[in-house]
């Protein structure tokens, strides 16, 4: 079943890509084109993706995450 009717991008191609890597409607459109045209297909794209695990999902969080105070260490005084 098509996803994107603009550029004749299917479902499987969408999760193709999925599974290489691409966690976001944004980055399915980077390999694809798919939702850079009308846009009407960004949510089918979203529900694609929502269904299954995404490998950089953690990795990504992480990186959002600010550093905990506790981790911030103090430099001696030179005397």
């Amino acid at each position: 079943m098509y996803v994107c009717s603009c550029f004749g991008i299917t479902e499987q191609q969408v999760k193709q890509h999925a599974d290489a890597g691409a966690c976001t409607p944004r980055q399915i459109a980077s390999a694809c084109k798919a939702g850079t045209d009308c846009g009407g297909c960004v949510r089918r794209i979203q529900a694609l993706l929502g269904r299954g695990e995404c490998p950089r999902r953690d990795v990504l969080a992480d990186l959002s995450r600010p550093a905990a105070a506790s981790a911030v260490t103090e430099l001696p005084d030179a005397a």
